[in-house]
């Protein structure tokens, strides 16, 4: 329970940062805030109310709701008659609310080294090395990403969002405070930018990994997508470093994504240092990977930094990965942490949930649940499989899909990135909520369609996943790689019906014992 803090302050608060327009009813200054929120549901006595404009609903409609429940104050864009408790009015309820999150939990992120990760693909991979790392270096890190949260070492589970609202998130950068983190690894979407999500968190370090295509529902276009990312970087202008450890604000960016220089300058508008990375025998950056091999078993690259030049081994596989590795060890770069200790934590690290797990019941060809969802993954994913399905004279079986009311330009681009690298693509549900599932299916497959898969013979549309699961593993000859991408760890399907439970791997599970297969 967060201690409650004067009202009076509050309104002080955004005052100094020009973000109250008006206050009518000033009411009294000195009755607690014990919390703020934005889902009049949740709303308890002590209770601020932020109401926010949304697309599906307008939380201006529901102020009379929080006042009823117990809010002593509304943070509003508009006035709302007859609350009868004191209403501010502000330009952007977000802003606000991320304001006032961060005020009533003491503003943690400035006790805390805060590492900040964007892109479209790697985010969630790329924070688990980081966090390891930092871990091996005697750092205590928590952690915010898509698949968990870790505060003082402990998981919490995931949230529901790869960036929670900006009150989880500060209340959890709190909590992180109080338990001994010195740390904080947050995964900071294009959505948690663009929605104010994670204002008033003074980053220490931003990164990027990549920047593909995905997510224009939201944004609306790519520059837009962009711009929500870039301003991670330009977040780095916020807060002084914490004195007493010294970390300068840093950027870490891959050299090889063609919008780098773009992110460079912002983070140098932003006063950051910049440190970059990249793969390959010409490989010009900070931090650089002129060799690397995947045997199947794990990763091994021969690093060369500013300060060292060694091998470093990683149990995770795929060749993509070593864009992640580099990328955490230019924040241990940035942060001049002991090398040794940097290569060790990386090498600690035995999977990441739902990222390329396999899946083996001593069936004859090879399985892996990956959480694969732009075309930039899934094309990456079947990359990295594709030579070790070639030296066991296979070949690559895709099954994915792709969700429903979400981005639809990049259905057909899956489709295409799937078509050209797999011996048979098989299309299935992935939450296709309240759209028709055969229509999804039917737009990712005209891309596999014009990269030269036909219909009923290498290219399968089948709109139940454990049928469709099932199809690809009938279909598997020996040598062969099936990737089942796209749910990753994630626990559920939306469908039209409802929530419908789901654990890709153990379904994988079931479906190979079914077939008759039993490791042991």
């Amino acid at each position: 329970m967060t201690a409650g803090r004067p009202l009076g302050e509050l309104v002080r608060e955004l005052e100094g940062r020009d973000m109250l327009r008006t206050l009518l009813s000033a009411g009294d200054a000195s009755v607690a805030v014990s919390g703020v929120d934005f889902d009049s549901r949740e709303v308890e006595a002590g209770h601020v109310f932020v109401a926010i404009p949304g697309a599906e609903s307008d939380g201006h409609d529901f102020a009379v709701d929080a006042v009823a429940r117990g809010a002593i104050a509304v943070i509003a864009e508009r006035a709302v008659a007859r609350l009868g408790v004191p209403q501010l009015l502000v330009g952007s309820s977000r802003s606000s609310l991320a304001l006032a999150a961060a005020w009533l939990n003491g503003y943690p992120s400035y006790r805390l080294g805060v590492v900040g990760i964007t892109g479209t693909d790697g985010k969630t991979t790329t924070s688990y090395l980081i966090r390891a790392m930092l871990e091996a270096a005697g750092l205590s890190a928590g952690m915010i990403t898509t698949v968990d949260v870790v505060v003082g070492g402990q998981s919490l589970g995931e949230t529901g969002h790869t960036t929670p609202e900006a009150p989880e998130i500060q209340h959890f950068l709190r909590r992180m405070a109080e338990a001994g983190d010195e740390f904080v690894v947050l995964e900071s979407t294009s959505h948690g930018l663009a929605l104010e999500r994670v204002a008033e968190v003074a980053y220490d370090v931003a990164v990027l990994t990549n920047i593909t295509h995905e997510h224009l529902d939201l944004h609306g276009s790519v520059d837009a997508y962009i711009g929500a990312k870039r301003s991670l970087f330009e977040r780095l202008a916020v807060g002084a470093t914490n004195p007493e450890k010294g970390w300068p604000k840093s950027a870490v960016i891959n050299a090889d994504d063609p919008l780098a220089e773009q992110f460079r300058a912002a983070a140098r508008g932003a006063g950051a240092q910049v440190l970059t990375y990249a793969v390959g025998p010409d490989a010009k950056a900070d931090v650089a990977a002129a060799m690397v091999r995947d045997d199947g078993a794990g990763l091994r690259l021969k690093v060369t930094t500013p300060r060292w030049s060694d091998d470093l081994a990683l149990k995770l596989v795929g060749h993509f990965n070593a864009y992640n590795a580099l990328a955490a060890v230019a924040v241990g770069e940035a942060l001049s942490l002991d090398p040794e200790l940097m290569r060790a934590g990386l090498a600690s690290l035995e999977s990441v949930p739902g990222r390329l797990i396999q899946v083996d019941e001593g069936q004859e060809f090879t399985v892996y649940v990956d959480f694969a969802h732009t075309p930039g993954a899934l094309a990456s994913a079947l990359d990295s499989l594709a030579p070790h399905a070639a030296a066991r004279g296979g070949g690559l079986i895709s099954v994915f899909g792709s969700p429903g009311a979400r981005d639809t330009l990049k259905r057909p681009m899956m489709g295409r990135a799937a078509g050209e690298r797999s011996r048979v693509v098989v299309l299935a549900d992935d939450d296709p909520r309240d759209e028709d599932r055969m229509s999804i299916l039917e737009q990712i497959a005209v891309g596999a369609i014009e990269a030269g898969r036909r219909r009923d013979q290498d290219l399968f549309l089948i709109p139940d996943r454990d049928k469709a699961i099932r199809k690809a593993f009938e279909l598997a000859r020996p040598g062969d790689i099936v990737l089942l991408a796209g749910m990753g760890h994630v626990d559920r399907i939306m469908t039209a019906a409802g929530k419908k439970p789901w654990n890709e791997t153990e379904i994988a599970r079931q479906t190979l014992n079914g077939m008759g297969y039993a490791k042991g």
